[in-house]
């Protein structure tokens, strides 16, 4: 899960990491009284998760004669699409050289993976493409408690000594926090010192309980119900609804989808054992995503057993057409139960997915 910047920068902050000082606001209303505390100029900053709020107007340099007309600008805004309900106002910094420092998961490698260039700012993007060799990379042991000295020699170069010590802070965040991405963007010098001028920590799903939150803002409506369940639930952008049990066979349903030039609406996997009363909410599920025109219910009965499946998707009562490929334990029985309510029930899973892409078409 993404943190928001105010979230993410107060976690840096109790960590050493020196940040801007300021104030989380929800409405114009909030900023008048406090903005003495912010100086002569101060900057409000959309709490959007969204990139390119800055392109898009979503962060605005103010001083105490215009900065509650910007601030109400901007709560009446959307970046991309997202409406502003937050703004965090912090202190203006002289900013002088930009730099970027990043700690992601390398999945190859199952290190941390440290990223840090003097050329940091809104084009880093731009910059890690034609120009990759302006930034530093390190790997280090998630084990570790800290960066070593000859590393973070290596990934400064001549930049100021002290960001070695906001590196380590990084670090020892990134672990705490079970953070898949830690990342400052910039990290700036300015005449009284380094500061992380933004802040992003984006959470390990898997983690979250373990940190202390209950609720996963990422997930959609969907996606909470399904987890609710104990579905393997991932929304796609298709109109073929997809359930299948096992991540294998439902991966390989996807892969067929595509193969026959349909597009999958989501992967969702029941798992093994799936009885009626599973089946009919993950038939509900899929169903309620607008989006689907057709769904594809492709089961192997190991466990699972073909007949509580087939009562599972009649008891559902959704309005799309579901197309099914049910084999293994008392798949007989189930057949006759689809039969004798009008479903369609094909041989082979590519007999079912080419009959769903058709029926779309």
């Amino acid at each position: 899960m993404k943190l928001r910047e105010h979230e993410a920068m107060k976690i840096f902050g109790e960590h050493g990491i020196p940040v801007p000082k300021g104030f989380l606001i929800h409405s114009p209303a909030e900023l008048g009284p406090r903005m003495g505390e912010l100086g002569d100029r101060f900057v409000l900053k959309a709490q959007v998760e969204v990139g390119g709020r800055g392109k898009s107007g979503g962060i605005l340099v103010a001083n105490p004669s215009n900065g509650a007309r910007l601030a109400e600008e901007l709560f009446k805004k959307e970046i991309k699409g997202v409406p502003i309900r937050e703004v965090l106002a912090v202190e203006y910094l002289d900013i002088q050289k930009e730099y970027y420092a990043s700690i992601a998961i390398d999945r190859s490698t199952k290190q941390a993976l440290i990223l840090f260039t003097d050329q940091g700012g809104v084009d880093i993007e731009i910059l890690a493409k034609e120009n990759p060799d302006a930034v530093r990379k390190a790997s280090l042991p998630l084990l570790m408690r800290d960066i070593p000295p000859f590393m973070l020699r290596d990934l400064l170069g001549s930049s100021p000594k002290e960001i070695g010590s906001i590196l380590n802070q990084l670090f020892r965040v990134f672990c705490a926090k079970d953070a898949l991405l830690a990342e400052i963007n910039p990290l700036v010098a300015t005449p009284h010192g380094i500061f992380a001028a933004d802040a992003k920590l984006i959470i390990d799903d898997n983690a979250l309980s373990r940190q202390g939150i209950t609720l996963n803002r990422d997930l959609t409506e969907r996606e909470r119900e399904a987890e609710k369940h104990g579905f393997s639930y991932v929304e796609l952008n298709g109109d073929i609804g997809v359930i299948g049990n096992g991540a294998g066979l439902t991966m390989a349903t996807l892969d067929l989808i595509e193969y026959y030039d349909g597009k999958a609406a989501n992967f969702l996997d029941v798992g093994g054992g799936a009885d009626q009363e599973r089946v009919m909410h993950a038939v509900k599920l899929v169903a309620a995503d607008p989006s689907v025109k057709v769904i594809v219910v492709n089961l192997l009965g190991g466990i699972t057993r073909c007949d509580e499946v087939a009562r599972g998707i009649i008891s559902a009562g959704v309005v799309q057409p579901i197309i099914v490929r049910l084999a293994g334990t008392n798949e007989a029985e189930g057949r006759q139960i689809l039969d004798g309510s009008g479903y369609r029930m094909m041989e082979s899973m590519e007999q079912a997915v080419k009959a769903a892409v058709e029926a779309v078409q």
